[in-house]
C-alpha cells in the first residue's frame, strides 16, 4: 500500500504541523519551513540529508559519536560478536578506519573527540570509568565512577567533559547525574524525580548558563535544571498534542534554543525525532515507517547551514 498518511499535529501552545508521508519513505517536515540533515546512531548508522533521505550508512550499530571538523565520524560501536566490550572508531567517509581502540569490560558508551585531541569513553562493567585515550589509543586520564556495578548496561550513558575540566556524567540505574573532577571529587549532582517511575538519566547537557537539559529515559519527560538543582523547564506528553516521547535517549540542544528528542522505543510510531522550541511547540520531525527508534543523534545543520561551536549533545 502506498496511499499518502496525513498526521495533524496540534500542539498545546497552537502551532498546528500537518504532516504527509508516504509509507514506503521517510520524511522531514515542518511548518515552519525548517530543515535539518542529521546522524542516526542506534541499529542504524547513518547520515539523513534535509529531505529525510539516507545518504552514508556505516555497517555496525552504535551507541554514540560525533561528526568531527574534518568531515570523518567518531563511533561509539555497540557490543558484538566482533566487539565483545564494544569499541571506538574514527572512519572516514569512505569507511577507512584512522582511530580504533577496543573495550576491554561490558561494553562502551561515549565517545567525545576533546580539544586536546583525546578521545573521550566511558566503560560500563567491573569498573565502571571515564578514559581519555591519545591518538594511539593509549590511555592518558582514568576516573573513576561512583555506581552501582550490579548492572553494567544501567551504569552510565552519555558522558561528556566540560568546558571546565569536569565530566559530566548520566548514571541510570543510580538515577543521579553526577560532575567528577579529573581526581573523581563529585562536586554537583542531580537525582532525578522518583515519578514518573524509571526516570533514568541518559543525556546531560551543560549550558553556557550553567543548566543542564537532562532526557529520563523510561520516564518519557525532559528536564532543564539549574545549578541547584531546581527544574526551570520540562516537556512531558501532556505538553504535546499526540505521546510522541517513547523513551527519550538522545537530545541535542540547538544554537536557537530549540530542542530536538529522539524517541529510542518508538516502535510501529512512525515519529523518530521531534524538535520543540522554548513554549514546547513541535517545530520540526523526522518520520519513518520502519520499526524502531534512534539511540542518538548528531544534527548538522540547519537549512543549509552548518551549526556552529561544538554540538549540544
Amino acid at each position: 500500500m502506498h496511499s499518502p498518511i496525513a498526521r495533524l499535529l496540534a500542539p498545546a501552545a497552537g502551532l498546528t504541523l500537518v504532516l504527509s508521508l508516504l509509507t514506503s519513505t521517510a520524511s522531514a517536515a515542518s511548518a515552519t519551513g525548517i530543515t535539518h540533515s542529521f546522524i542516526a546512531f542506534g541499529g542504524e548508522t547513518r547520515i539523513v540529508d534535509a529531505a529525510g533521505k539516507t545518504v552514508w550508512t556505516y555497517p555496525q550499530g552504535t551507541r554514540d559519536g560525533y561528526q568531527l571538523p574534518n568531515g570523518n565520524l567518531l563511533l561509539t560501536l555497540s557490543k558484538s560478536d566482533t566487539h565483545k566490550g564494544g569499541a571506538v572508531v574514527e572512519v572516514t567517509r569512505d569507511g577507512r578506519e584512522v582511530f580504533h581502540w577496543e573495550g576491554t569490560q561490558s561494553e562502551v558508551n561515549t565517545a567525545q573527540r576533546l580539544r586536546n585531541g583525546n578521545t573521550l569513553v566511558t566503560e560500563a562493567g567491573a569498573k565502571p570509568r571515564i578514559l581519555e585515550l591519545d591518538q594511539k589509543g593509549l590511555v592518558k586520564v582514568e576516573v573513576a565512577l561512583q555506581c552501582q556495578t550490579t548492572n553494567h548496561h544501567m551504569e552510565s550513558r552519555m558522558t561528556r567533559k566540560l568546558a571546565n575540566g569536569n565530566y559530566l556524567v548520566p548514571q541510570l540505574l543510580d538515577k543521579v547525574v553526577r560532575e567528577y573532577t579529573p581526581a573523581g571529587k563529585v562536586v554537583w549532582e542531580f537525582h532525578t524525580p522518583e515519578q514518573p517511575a524509571e526516570s533514568w538519566p541518559f543525556t546531560a547537557i551543560r549550558l553556557a548558563n550553567g543548566n543542564t537539559v537532562i532526557n529520563l529515559t523510561h520516564g518519557n519527560h525532559t528536564v532543564e535544571v539549574n545549578r541547584k538543582g531546581e527544574i526551570v523547564w520540562h516537556l512531558t506528553n501532556a505538553d504535546l498534542p499526540q505521546p510522541l516521547l517513547k523513551d527519550p535517549c538522545g537530545a541535542q540542544r540547538l544554537p536557537n534554543g530549540n530542542t530536538v528528542i529522539t524517541s529510542y522505543a518508538a516502535g510501529d510510531q512512525t515519529v523518530k525525532l521531534i524538535e520543540v522550541n522554548r513554549d514546547k511547540q513541535i517545530v520540526w520531525t523526522y518520520e519513518e515507517p520502519k520499526r524502531g527508534g534512534i539511540h542518538h543523534f548528531q544534527i548538522l545543520d540547519t537549512n543549509g547551514k552548518s551549526l556552529p561551536g561544538e554540538p549540544l549533545k
